[in-house]
């Protein structure tokens, strides 16, 4: 007889890990669990369509022989992205490095898009 999958979230711990818990404490986890997995979906989500906007800025930059990098505004958003971080109570450190990788992402495409 083959075992069916748990549709508990809590179940993707090992066994070991949540054997003796209480059962309340199994559904607070399940349910926190749920709230991070509906999160991170939205942040998929609003990063695809990111990644859709800065495609059509790559094009027309491409379009109007503009460079792909631009300092500045780069800059002025990690500035503004630390200060809404900082607002949030979110590590302005790991904003600005995530909005590093983003931008380093962004300038990758808008270079190939003025390559093709």
């Amino acid at each position: 007889m083959t075992e069916q999958p748990s549709t508990d979230p809590a179940s993707t711990e090992p066994a070991s890990t949540l054997e003796g818990v209480d059962d309340a404490v199994r559904a607070e986890l399940a349910g926190l669990r749920q709230s991070i997995d509906n999160i991170d979906a939205a942040v998929v989500h609003m990063l695809a369509e990111r990644f859709k906007a800065t495609q059509r800025v790559g094009r027309l930059k491409a379009e109007h022989k503009l460079p792909a990098a631009d300092p500045t505004r780069e800059r002025d958003q990690i500035e503004r992205l630390r200060e809404l971080a900082a607002g949030a109570h979110l590590d302005p450190v790991f904003a600005e490095k995530f909005l590093n990788f983003i931008i380093a992402e962004v300038i990758r495409h808008h270079e190939a898009i003025a390559r093709s």
